[in-house]
């Protein structure tokens, strides 16, 4: 009889999944667990649960409840802050690339809702952790489009991140209403409407080397 390879798997136990897909599956269980009861009310063993493994695997990833809260925080607070910047890098048409900053805002909205309410809608919010990550998040929006509009009007950087700070409050608010409304307005056409409302007052301000 032929012996097994060393690399089979032993009979009743799933193969082992590589470390960066086990983090990812451990992340996506505490995600659907932080949303479903909250930070506060969320134990280890329901996540680890959740995932289908036993609370050693799960601590082997993350030491604690808030390492692994902060952690799913950074993934998605990463991803808004690179969908901006893409938004800005995609085109030169700075109608374009307020729209996109616009999109950006929704798309995480409606396709990452999830994601959405464990980063804007944390119970968390005044613990200093999380704080200095929706301070990370809304900085790295405003700087992506700070340094378009410098480079496009020719405004100080002050007045640029006031004008940026401006774009980034809008859409998130109103990504943040339109979610909560039941998305009465399609998609769309609500970010056709907000993008209408801050391209008449961004583009009341010249590229430089035009005349106000």
């Amino acid at each position: 009889m032929t012996a097994p390879s060393s690399g089979a798997q032993t009979a009743g136990r799933p193969a082992r999944l590589p470390r960066s897909a086990r983090r990812k599956q451990l992340l996506a269980a505490a995600q659907e667990v932080f949303v479903a009861q909250g930070y506060h009310s969320a134990a280890m063993d329901d996540i680890a649960e959740r995932a289908g493994v036993s609370k050693p695997v799960l601590y082997q990833h993350f030491p604690g409840k808030m390492e692994l809260y902060l952690a799913l925080l950074d993934t998605h607070c990463e991803a808004i802050v690179a969908q901006v910047r893409a938004a800005m890098a995609a085109t030169s048409d700075n109608k374009e690339r307020v729209s996109g900053a616009v999109r950006a805002y929704f798309d995480f909205v409606d396709h990452e809702s999830e994601a959405f309410r464990l980063v804007f809608e944390s119970d968390l919010r005044n613990d200093p952790a999380v704080r200095e990550r929706m301070a990370r998040v809304e900085s790295g929006c405003i700087a992506a489009i700070t340094d378009t509009i410098i480079s496009d009007t020719g405004v100080s950087r002050a007045r640029a991140e006031l004008l940026a700070s401006g774009l980034v409050g809008t859409a998130e608010t109103a990504a943040k209403f339109w979610l909560a409304s039941g998305r009465q307005v399609p998609k769309a056409e609500a970010e056709a409407l907000l993008t209408a409302l801050a391209w008449r007052g961004i583009a009341s301000f010249p590229l430089q080397g035009e005349s106000a």
